[in-house]
């Protein structure tokens, strides 16, 4: 079956770029656009896409409260990759915060796009590799986030809500799943996981599973985030 994907950005030149991207490749299917997150919302109602490719800054509701509404409704099911020309944490731990699976610049190349949606699909999480590093070291307090020029009160609630996290949850973690749990926040993969737990890759996706299920977690994103600030993990040097 075909990946569904909806497309929303406020900008016609921009949605009609990424659809001849997405609609290139075989399995991805661009069944609608929109252009504000009102008509996003609306639309994945409507549609039942299984991927959003969602924009930050529209007119209106902006991406980062579609993102929110979408993943917070249940019935949706629909992953949502945030991408941005803004290259800025605030952003960036807003839309993870929000329940997005992704976040993508929007100067990745083609194929970084097309992969993006396929992993976030299948119920994985993405963030490129050097967005991936700034969330280590700014949730492990090796770097301070810079504060944006207007501080937005969303962006305060949803830090404020990142702190609330329950780490008495850890507790119900096994010893295995507490050392998967390491080997994500590491950013290894699960075939790497197996090998070094010497097990099979399918019994380390059911720890996966389990893990992000028994500390309410989204992804495998927001379980690199979990890990260092609990201090399961310490950042080097």
């Amino acid at each position: 079956m075909s990946i569904r994907v909806l497309v929303v950005d406020d900008q016609s030149l921009v949605r009609g770029g990424f659809r001849t991207i997405l609609d290139s490749e075989d399995g991805i299917e661009v069944v609608g656009e929109a252009a504000n997150g009102e008509d996003a919302i609306a639309k994945v109602a409507e549609l039942s896409p299984d991927v959003v490719c969602m924009d930050v800054q529209m007119p209106g509701m902006d991406g980062l409260e579609a993102t929110r509404r979408i993943t917070a409704d249940a019935a949706s099911g629909a992953a949502v990759l945030v991408l941005t020309t803004f290259n800025r944490e605030d952003y960036l731990f807003a839309a993870l915060e929000a329940g997005a699976s992704g976040f993508l610049l929007k100067n990745s190349s083609p194929e970084q796009l097309i992969e993006a949606v396929q992993v976030v699909a299948r119920g994985d999480a993405l963030l490129s590799p050097d967005v991936t590093r700034r969330v280590i070291e700014a949730v492990s307090g090796a770097a301070r986030v810079e504060t944006p020029p207007t501080h937005s009160p969303r962006v305060e609630e949803a830090r404020h809500r990142r702190l609330e996290t329950q780490p008495t949850a850890l507790d119900t973690l096994t010893d295995r799943e507490r050392e998967v749990l390491e080997h994500l926040a590491a950013g290894i993969s699960n075939a790497e996981i197996a090998e070094r737990l010497w097990v099979g890759e399918a019994t380390v996706k059911t720890h996966v599973s389990k893990v992000l299920m028994k500390l309410g977690l989204r992804d495998r994103v927001h379980a690199v985030v979990y890990a260092y600030e609990h201090g399961i993990v310490r950042p080097r040097g």
